[in-house]
């Protein structure tokens, strides 16, 4: 849940080759021999360059830029339409929503006024905080910062019931520090010991603008360390929370108040809204140690943490000098970043941290017309239908896995625009006065809303992303697509174009609609069954024909070098997922298309790889590729457009590539997965 809170030796090779063949007794004959050869066009040996050839010229990477992509240009747009959207709420709002997200809007931009408002935002806070005197008033305090959207202590959110996916729980996990990693807080190293010093500096600057008098500023931030410590101490290192199982063991909670006496954990649900019989808490120890600490502790450790956090959680929408104290911490010394957003574009990322659905809704309805949201249903319709036909002709697959599979896509889902289920809008006015303000009455919103999905029935209540945030999404626990209202726009959804053929619709969105509905049928899809229970559904056979076909893939791509770098080629096992799901994206799209356009021309068919192609074009500089050739599960942009065209025979057809060239695989080393 948010909160508040990725040659110098060619030419003598060539030198060599001239004057060997030109010192040849047959010389003559190899010269006409060679211009028998016909010459391999630019389609056959690089797809990519030769479709994005005026994109590269005309988008070349700015100085101190790290990269510069279609799909990047997509997103800004995105951003500028909410930006947009926002201006005309703010000058003529059209109902409630947009009134509440116009005044947001208004009072975030108004620095001036932000200034002024100081930290009275958070007075109420740190009243409450400040009015704790024993033991037991703890509990109610940090429930109450809960229901605000500032988590203190640890984390409360909802999240799938692995043992019943079609509802969710209230997880209770580990969280409640300052900085990232537990092991900050542990490791002895001489870089980790500056880098608390400098936290420590940070939590005295927001302690003395919640209220601390200079000399105690030493004392009561000694007291925050030591506590977040003490929490770090019995806290599970992250890389062992990676597996959503290592978070999850449920528990009934009838006996929670018993149990947690100190901590109130029965009060603390009451509090959140949530009357569920069952929650998730895979780790007790940490809660027995919090439980130990409520009472363990002085009433004025625990009130220093928590006007801390409060603090550090509301610094950057509070007044310049909590936003600047956060910046040189979270911003230049964790993240890296040289100077802070534009206002704007801070504003927006509160807005859509605190009211991401309210501004959602308003963005669907302003940019996708309803005809475009049931085209994209349409087409996301058809490639669900040529994943029926391929799971039916496949050969690796096995007869029960295919029964299995058939019936889990009977069940499958296609949510296009907006959640189906709406959100209860009903928020306190908000105004204008007052940014902080705001934000904590849409976090309060937000809160409630998120508490809602906690119950049986409700796992279905909302996504995992937003409207307004471009993402095509395969839900394994809810066995259904996600295609967001932000994904219907130009350069991926061209529905305005009429001159362009419909085959631009299937190359580039049914191709990665297709991407993602192979995952509920990959290696990972097969955990969760048709019934959607968590299952291994395939036959030691269908692992081994899978494992063979992402051997095969990872091979294919470990032989392409990594655009902009030297000597360094794509990490084929690393994006091995991704790639099988591109080449499976592309087969299940060509056969929508070709199902549905059967008389399309030649121009059109090849309009479907362009159009693929034309998704991927990227300018990236050498120390971002590092990076990305290093972390990222994707491949470049350059292999992401090639790599799949390279196995398919209607691709060779419809640019007439010969099999051995580079754009084409020979027959018998083809990889195929659903066609």
């Amino acid at each position: 849940m948010p909160t508040l809170r990725t040659a110098l030796g060619r030419p003598t090779l060539i030198a060599f080759a001239l004057i060997f063949a030109l010192g040849a007794p047959d010389a003559e004959a190899q010269r006409n021999k060679r211009a028998a050869v016909p010459a391999v066009s630019p389609q056959c040996s690089d797809f990519y360059a030769a479709t994005n050839a005026d994109w590269l010229k005309q988008n070349p990477l700015p100085a101190g830029v790290g990269t510069v992509s279609v799909l990047g240009q997509f997103r800004d747009r995105t951003l500028q339409q909410q930006r947009q959207l926002l201006d005309a709420a703010m000058q003529s709002p059209q109902g409630n929503v947009q009134k509440l997200l116009g005044d947001f809007w208004a009072s975030g931009l108004d620095e001036a006024a932000v200034e002024a408002d100081g930290s009275r935002p958070i007075a109420p806070l740190l009243d409450r905080i400040n009015a704790i005197k024993r033991a037991k008033d703890v509990a109610p305090a940090i429930a109450a910062l809960h229901q605000v959207g500032i988590p203190v202590a640890f984390n409360f959110s909802p999240d799938v019931d692995l043992q019943h996916l079609d509802r969710h729980i209230g997880y209770f996990m580990q969280g409640g520090l300052g900085l990232p990693d537990p092991a900050y807080y542990t490791r002895t190293d001489a870089d980790t010991r500056e880098l608390l010093g400098r936290y420590r500096t940070y939590v005295k600057q927001v302690l003395a603008l919640t209220g601390t008098p200079a000399n105690k500023l030493d004392d009561e931030s000694a007291l925050v360390i030591d506590l977040e410590t003490r929490l770090a101490q019995v806290s599970k290192p992250l890389l062992d929370l990676r597996s959503p199982f290592a978070n999850y063991a449920a528990i009934p909670t009838k006996d929670l108040g018993k149990q947690y006496r100190n901590l109130q954990l029965d009060a603390f649900l009451k509090a959140q809204g949530v009357s569920d019989d069952t929650v998730s808490m895979a780790d007790p120890e940490l809660f027995k140690r919090l439980d130990e600490l409520v009472a363990g502790l002085k009433p004025d450790q625990w009130k220093s943490y928590l006007r801390w956090r409060v603090g550090d959680a509301m610094a950057p929408y509070l007044a310049k000098p909590f936003r600047d104290a956060e910046f040189e911490f979270r911003g230049r010394v964790l993240r890296g970043e040289a100077a802070p957003a534009p206002r704007w574009q801070q504003v927006l990322d509160a807005i859509n941290l605190a009211a991401g659905p309210m501004l959602g809704k308003e963005y669907a309805a302003r940019y996708v017309p309803a005809d475009h949201t049931r085209r994209a249903e349409q087409i996301a319709a058809q490639v669900r239908d040529a994943l029926g036909r391929g799971i039916e002709r496949n050969t690796w697959m096995s007869e029960v896995a295919k029964t299995e599979a058939k019936a889990k896509l009977d069940r499958l889902k296609i949510e296009v625009g907006t959640p189906k289920r709406d959100l209860d809008y009903s928020v306190q006015p908000m105004g204008r006065g007052s940014f902080g303000g705001n934000m904590l009455i849409a976090s309060t919103w937000r809160h409630r809303e998120e508490m809602k999905r906690i119950g049986k029935g409700n796992a279905d209540r909302r996504w995992d992303v937003l409207p307004q945030q471009p993402a095509l999404a395969y839900d394994i626990a809810q066995n259904r697509l996600i295609v967001t209202a932000a994904v219907l726009q130009e350069e991926i959804f061209n529905a305005k174009a009429t001159q362009l053929p419909p085959a631009v619709l299937y190359g580039a969105y049914g191709a990665l609609v297709g991407h993602e509905l192979s995952r509920g049928f990959d290696g990972k899809g097969r955990m969760v069954d048709a019934k959607g229970q968590l299952r291994d559904w395939w036959t030691p056979a269908d692992v081994a024909a899978w494992t063979a076909l992402g051997g095969k893939v990872a091979a294919q791509y470990d032989g392409y070098a990594y655009p902009g770098l030297k000597s360094v080629n794509v990490n084929g096992k690393l994006t091995q997922d991704e790639n099988l799901a591109d080449l499976a994206g592309i087969e299940l799209a060509w056969d929508a298309f070709t199902t549905a356009e059967p008389q399309a021309d030649a121009a059109a068919r090849q309009s479907f790889y362009q159009a693929w192609a034309g998704l991927w074009a990227q300018q990236v500089s050498e120390t971002e590729a590092a990076q990305r050739a290093a972390v990222d599960v994707h491949a470049p942009g350059h292999w992401r457009a090639n790599g799949p065209l390279v196995q398919q025979p209607a691709f060779a057809q419809a640019f007439a590539c010969k099999a051995g060239q580079p754009m084409q695989a020979q027959e018998a080393t083809q990889i195929r997965i659903w066609r």
